[in-house]
């Protein structure tokens, strides 16, 4: 399974913790990293060492327990995919629920009519490997939504619906600020 990346973007995360309320497009306002918005997704780069990563924030969440719908307080909702030259990190996908997930469970992230499955530690959720980071990224290129489907430790069902609007251009930005 990957490194936990709430080291790699404690700081980030903590300087944009108003992105999730946001609901939309990710303002200039929220950080001082931001160095482009491509519609729905945002582009940051951080200097040493250099890193540089796209994010959103979901367009609709829907929280459920026990079939019913409920109010849950969540944290930060975001949706990540990071270079790292230095550690030869090219592309990789991450997401946070705003919440700690169950443990032994995995997240469920689809994309038009492929699924994929997202490991989980903590609040955080990554793919199983290199290969299907770069799977779900071509994905997310073709695609109009992702959804991922979690559950909390408390039991809470979550759906977040993120538009991929904006998505192959804000990537495209982040490697080439990133290439090696």
């Amino acid at each position: 399974m990957k490194k936990n990346a709430a080291g790699i973007f404690g700081n980030f995360v903590g300087g944009v913790a108003m992105l999730a309320m946001l609901g939309g497009p990710l303002t200039a306002q929220t950080s001082t990293n931001r160095v482009d918005a491509k519609t729905d997704w945002s582009v940051f780069v951080e200097g040493s060492p250099t890193e540089c990563w796209v994010v959103s924030a979901p367009k609709s969440s829907k929280n459920t327990k026990n079939g019913k719908p409920v109010a849950v307080n969540r944290s930060d909702i975001l949706m990540f995919v990071s270079y790292r030259p230095g550690t030869n990190v090219k592309g990789e996908v991450s997401f946070t629920g705003g919440y700690p997930f169950k443990e032994g469970i995995t997240v469920n992230l689809k994309i038009g009519s492929a699924s994929y499955a997202m490991f989980v530690d903590g609040d955080w959720a990554w793919p199983a490997s290199e290969a299907d980071d770069l799977k779900i990224t071509t994905s997310m290129k073709r695609g109009a939504t992702a959804i991922v489907s979690a559950q909390s430790s408390r039991g809470t069902k979550t759906e977040d619906t993120f538009s991929l609007l904006g998505f192959t251009a804000a990537i495209e930005e982040a490697e080439r600020r990133c290439s090696n």
